[in-house]
């Protein structure tokens, strides 16, 4: 078999293109540190007016976060027809946050099935395409 020498293209992603990336999403990993050890824990998500996300979660982990003002950052990522992949985490210093804030009927419905609300600022927005 012959060698590819096909080079791997990296495309830094801009903010917008990153928002309507996570706009699109409704699931993400939130990063987070427990013990010491880092963690990547499923949540509900919802992008509010491209400056916040709030996240449904009922890992503990994340809410004594939240209590405590700890930076999180929320990661998704996707594969595209082309075979090419991309990546956005959006990092920021999470909040407990009230109810009345969601609009998507996911977040709610993860809500009354005991999940507690998250805001997350969105300081930091970084994403990337390869290939």
């Amino acid at each position: 078999m012959g060698s590819r020498s096909q080079r791997v293209q990296r495309t830094t992603l801009s903010r917008d293109t990153c928002l309507d990336l996570l706009r699109r999403a409704d699931l993400a990993r939130v990063v987070i540190s427990v013990r010491c050890l880092p963690a990547a824990l499923p949540a509900r998500i919802e992008v509010v007016d491209d400056s916040l996300v709030l996240l449904a979660s009922t890992e503990e982990a994340v809410l004594v976060a939240a209590r405590r003002g700890e930076v999180l950052s929320v990661q998704i990522d996707g594969l595209e027809d082309s075979g090419a992949t991309w990546s956005v985490m959006a990092s920021g210093l999470a909040a407990t946050a009230e109810e009345s804030a969601i609009r998507s009927p996911a977040l709610a419905s993860a809500l009354s099935n005991g999940a507690s609300l998250v805001a997350l600022p969105l300081a930091v927005v970084v994403g990337e395409r390869v290939g």
